[in-house]
This record gives C-alpha cells, structure tokens and sequence, in this order.
C-alpha cells in the first residue's frame, strides 16, 4: 500500500538516538541466543529506550508472520518450522537481562494446528519453574479456538494481552484477516475461564478512526471486563504500509485516559505508548 500524501512528524515524535553501550549489549545477546523480537521486526519507536534498559519483548514462533496486517512490519512470509528449544533460549536471554517482568508475543501462525498456543505454554512454563518472574504475553487471536486459548490460560500468564487494534469499521483496510468480535471474544473468555488472569488490549490512533469509535471500542472491552489498556499513536512502517491519517496531540491522549479511566479501565495513552512499552511500570 502507498499513498502519494505524507504528513510531516511533529515535534513531540522525534527520538532520542541511543546513548548507551547497553543498547548495543543488549541487541548482540538476543542475536547470540538467536531470538527475535517484536522491537526490531516491527521497527518499534522505542526500542533504543527499551534496549538501552537491557529489556526487551520477546517474538517466538520465527520472524515470518501468516497474515499481512496493511499495519505491522513483521514480514509475510511461508512461516520457519516451530524450534522446540526456543523457550530455553528466552529462559536463558531472561537470566542473563535480570528482568522481573517478562513480555512474549509472537508472530500469527495459522499454518499450526493450534496457532501457536502450546509454544507460549511451554515458554511461560519454563520461565515460571526456573525464574521469579511476572509473566505477560500478547497473543493473536487463534482463529477464535477456545481449545488454544486455554492452552495458554491452564499456563497461568500474570497477564494475557490481544490487541484489538483499530476500531471496527477500519478491520477490512487495516486487519482483513482478523475480526473485532472475535478478539472481544477472546477477553471475554479470558476472563470467564480465569479471573485472576489480568486482561490488556491496545489501540493505534491515527489511522482515521473518529473520536466517538475509539470511545465506543473503549466501552467495548469495559463490557467484557478487559483492566488495561494502550493507546499509542500509529506509525507508518515503509512507503509500502498503510498511511498516517493524523498525528494525535498529546492532549488528545490524555483526554482518551480520561474517559477510559473514567469507565473503570487503566489507560496507558500517549504517542510512544506500545502494547509492551514500561509494561512492568503500571500492572
């Protein structure tokens, strides 16, 4: 997708260069460990703060994703077969980076039978028996399988996080494959199996939804008792993405943290909010 119109960034999106050699530690020990992660295959704004922090989210499953999101950087691509040692490797990056809190997501495998839902129990398993850590991760949507969403709930994640993304009138332009019911399902049932699973989702603001959707999706996840939320704005990958229709104002976010909050949700709004972004900070 391309577009011949092209907004300038404002002065609140400009980002800091890294000025740490734990930027550059970080970024050998995940290639040593041969990991991925979601900062770097979807050019992520903030992974020269993150990786300076010595944290990092973790993408298991390969770097090649099923679907083609008009959104995500992560590349389209016949999918890697599953590496069975891989959830040893992000146990051991996890030890040797200190962290606490620990974010897995992964890339949407619709090829495998369960989409992927036993690879994040055995990480999640792995992780809970050999460290003392919280563990969060960002699921797709398994095609609406409740039969592989449990498979990761029976793994006892402190938080399951699915992104409904946008609002719905823009699914078939930005996220044709999936569907906003069927990820307001997933919360719904998340909660419904396990109630002591905390539940998060995410938007992108700026791909040309109105102020009264995103209040309306806002309601949405209330109804099925989602707990937090991001808010972050919507950057344009490549020429190739699906273009910028707005730059939102910072005030804007922190009007759209009203009104959620006001609604009974935790709001994390802002321009460089990411779904995993200081996400240990505010569960």
């Amino acid at each position: 997708m391309s577009s011949t119109r092209y907004l300038r960034k404002p002065e609140w999106l400009k980002v800091k260069l890294p000025t740490s050699k734990c930027f550059s530690q970080t970024r050998k020990l995940l290639a040593d460990l041969n990991l991925n992660t979601v900062c770097q295959g979807a050019r992520c704004p903030n992974i020269f703060e993150c990786f300076s922090k010595k944290t990092a989210t973790f993408l298991i499953l390969g770097k090649f994703c099923t679907r083609n999101c008009a959104f995500c950087n992560i590349e389209h691509n016949k999918p890697e077969p599953v590496d069975l040692e891989e959830p040893v490797r992000v146990v051991e990056a996890v030890k040797r980076l200190q962290l606490e809190y620990v974010v897995i997501t992964s890339v949407t495998r619709d090829d495998l039978p369960d989409g992927g839902a036993s690879q994040f129990k055995k990480v999640i398993e792995l992780l809970k028996q050999n460290l003392n850590v919280r563990v969060e991760v960002l699921i797709p949507d398994f095609k609406g399988s409740y039969e592989a969403l449990k498979i990761v709930l029976d793994a006892k994640p402190n938080v399951l996080n699915h992104n409904v993304e946008t609002v719905p009138s823009l699914y078939r332009k930005i996220r044709p494959q999936a569907d906003f019911e069927q990820s307001l399902l997933l919360l719904k049932r998340t909660k419904n199996y396990n109630s002591q699973i905390k539940t998060k989702s995410g938007l992108m603001l700026g791909l040309g939804e109105t102020k009264t959707e995103v209040i309306e999706v806002l309601e949405k996840l209330v109804e099925v008792r989602c707990d937090l939320v991001t808010l972050g704005q919507y950057l344009q990958p490549s020429r190739n993405h699906y273009p910028v229709k707005r730059y939102v104002h910072p005030d804007e976010f922190l009007e759209f943290k009203q009104i959620g909050e006001q609604m009974g949700l935790k709001v994390f709004s802002g321009p460089f909010v990411r779904s995993s972004y200081h996400a240990a900070d505010w569960v």
